[in-house]
């Protein structure tokens, strides 16, 4: 017969936390009552009854000179309150796990959400959380009461819900719950609150249950956690579930048997087990091996190895094969201030870890990813340093004289005169940017680390140089950034080396400043112009030549075309008029008006919409002629010519005498 143990056996952090709580306070010749059994085991709850530790079911039934002790399952908020107005001597040993329900439970009636609860609402943990609710409420025990559930109350799809589990809640089927409630609801917070303990010792279960023949759950029969991992076995193989080593069955000879232990179950009662199989088997070393070192205390600044089993915005729970709980908290989760737990670890991660403290009361640990990160990093830099090797990190806080690079958890400081590949440029461009750097000072003793970008910057831009004019040519187009700009111009970064484009090349129109035309930061197109390699110097050419205003002119707009224009400039000898975009032309002061004019003021003004004739056009000088008095010529000329044509007036004559004027009046003569 093969026998095979489950590695998580035995009591988890919280059960034994409140367990060892009672057990302390008989050491200490103190009294102790506790509010419900402290835990679903016969064996130790008779244990402590023989010591004289009383079980009651209301606080006011503590008996007199008595310490209560609230058990791991927790209890609702009206019960704590009773204690206290009682005045009774208490310790509250609730599972810290189950105190984070708890608060979830009171700020999601806080905050208007309807809390939702996946578990047994006659297990006392769930009696304790709904207690603790300051608003509607709901429990659930499987995904097709949930489905039953949001059926009944369709305005819940709608409403804000926080849904979380009773700790030893079915794994499986809480995922299963979790997978409904997302679908059928887009305001739900879902919150990962199964035990880490029980998630792992259910897998275990599982995993267990489907290579063996048989499987054996040692635990309580009225312990909840326990009867899952009957329920998960049993799926998958004959199982069977004792409270002590005398209820074992008799097992063929060549099976395989699986053993795993409820949350409750003392690690007296999986020795005495496992000490029975042993007759039959040879197995029990290894487990007395794996059990010791589960029990095993932990230490501070202990290396251990853990699991991720759990992340929250604030920590990430580990599971590192222990009875307490590990966590890590956000900030020792890595050196970059910004980063979010789910962004650094994921579920079922594995990873070397540092203690930081244990709290034995709340049977936890905190431990430390970054500490360890920057362990190893110190070996990695020194060696980095020795070699002049490149190393990449992450830009991740401007500070004052320079900026922090984060390099594998390290905290690299590079100081600002070797930050950028020149003085003066701002820092706060390099925020989140990777880059490339060397260290160029170690210091163990301080815990200091410079490191310098520039260096590798200007390596970098020499050897794109040597390579730029390697491959250069007259005529080719690059792709480069606007580095600066002048009023002669603009600087290119064409990837290492700087060309620049004068203003002339900017733009075919007239312009005063080159930020007409591009701004710092811009990535445009250009072409080589001119090179001198002597002095390294670049001409860039910007304007496209199927852009010139000039083509287009000599295209479309031939010498004695009639055009509309735009009066955009004065002179005492004429004025300018815009007659497509880049090119303006002249009216000379003589071919403003058909007659003599003393000047263009007198005619015209800025602004003014005119027709013109184009008269002359000198492609080498750039200068067209203009004319509006040709125009009025052509014009007056047309309409002489209209009236020369035309006929004649008829005349008619009359036979007629004329008729006789009549003598004025004598009035009108004097």
């Amino acid at each position: 017969m093969r026998v095979e143990v489950a590695q998580t056996a035995g009591f988890c952090f919280g059960v034994d936390r409140a367990v060892s709580t009672v057990y302390r306070l008989l050491e200490e010749g103190k009294k102790a009552a506790t509010l419900g059994p402290i835990i679903h085991n016969p064996q130790v709850t008779g244990d402590l009854a023989a010591r004289g530790v009383r079980v009651v079911s209301r606080p006011e039934e503590t008996p007199p000179g008595y310490t209560l002790v609230i058990r791991s399952h927790g209890v609702p908020r009206e019960v704590e309150e009773k204690v206290r107005a009682l005045g009774l001597s208490y310790v509250d040993a609730t599972c810290p796990f189950v105190k984070k329900i708890h608060n979830l439970a009171e700020r999601a009636g806080e905050q208007g959400q309807v809390f939702l609860l996946a578990g047994d609402k006659n297990h006392p943990e769930v009696q304790g959380i709904v207690g603790h609710c300051k608003g509607e409420n709901f429990v659930i025990k499987s995904s097709e009461e949930l489905v039953e559930l949001l059926k009944n109350h369709p305005e819940l799809e709608k409403k804000p819900l926080a849904f979380a589990a009773q700790t030893t809640f079915h794994a499986g089927e809480w995922e299963k719950c979790a997978e409904t409630l997302k679908k059928l609801c887009t305001n739900a917070a879902v919150f990962a609150t199964i035990c880490n303990a029980t998630a792992r010792r259910q897998k275990e279960a599982k995993t267990l249950a489907q290579r063996c023949d048989r499987m054996v759950v040692v635990g309580g029969r009225d312990s909840s956690n326990t009867a899952k991992l009957r329920e998960i076995c049993a799926e998958y193989c004959e199982t069977y579930l004792i409270e002590r080593a005398d209820e074992l069955p008799v097992f063929s000879a060549g099976l395989s048997v699986g053993i795993t232990a409820g949350a409750s179950t003392p690690a007296s009662i999986i020795k005495e087990v496992l000490a029975t199989m042993a007759e039959v088997t040879n197995n029990e070393q290894n487990f007395e091996e794996m059990l010791e070192e589960s029990l095993k205390k932990l230490n501070t600044d202990e290396k251990v190895h853990g699991v991720v089993v759990g992340i929250s915005p604030t920590e990430v729970y580990v599971d590192v094969g222990r009875k307490q709980a590990g966590f890590i908290p956000a900030g020792e989760l890595s050196n970059d201030p910004n980063v979010k737990p789910e962004d650094v670890v994921k579920i079922g991660d594995e990873m070397d870890l540092l203690i930081m403290k244990t709290n034995d009361q709340e049977g936890t640990i905190m431990l430390s990813k970054r500490r360890v990160d920057a362990m190893k990093g110190w070996d990695e830099i020194t060696e980095a340093q020795e070699n002049n090797e490149i190393l990449e990190g992450k830009v991740i806080e401007v500070v004052k004289g320079g900026v922090i690079v984060l390099y594998k958890a390290m905290r690299i400081f590079v100081p600002a005169s070797q930050a950028t590949a020149s003085r003066g440029e701002d820092l706060n461009e390099l925020m989140g940017q990777e880059v490339r750097f060397r260290i160029i000072e170690v210091n163990r003793q301080r815990r200091r680390a410079v490191g310098s970008i520039r260096s590798v910057l200007r390596e970098e831009r020499k050897a794109a140089q040597e390579k730029f004019w390697e491959q250069v040519e007259e005529g080719q187009h690059y792709t480069g950034k606007v580095k600066s700009l002048t009023s002669f111009g603009a600087f290119v970064d064409l990837g290492g080396v700087d060309g620049m484009v004068h203003i002339s090349e900017l733009s075919w129109n007239r312009i005063k400043h080159p930020s007409e035309v591009l701004s710092v930061g811009d990535t445009v197109e250009v072409y080589v112009k001119g090179l001198d390699r002597e002095n390294g110097k670049i001409s860039l050419g910007y304007k496209r030549p199927e852009d010139n205003p000039w083509v287009k002119l000599e295209r479309e707009y031939p010498v004695g075309t009639v055009c509309d224009a735009k009066i955009v400039g004065m002179t005492q000898f004429g004025a300018f008029a815009s007659v497509i975009p880049g090119i303006d032309g002249l009216i000379h002061i003589s071919q403003i008006a058909d007659h003599r004019i003393e000047k263009p003021q007198d005619v015209l003004k800025i602004g003014d919409e005119v027709k013109v004739k184009i008269t002359d056009i000198d492609f080498d000088r750039h200068r067209v002629s203009l004319s509006i008095r040709a125009l009025l010529e052509e014009q007056k000329a047309q309409e002489d010519e209209e009236a020369a044509q035309a006929p004649a007036e008829e005349v008619v004559y009359s036979t007629e005498a004329p008729a006789q004027e009549e003598e004025p009046a004598a009035e009108e003569q004097e």
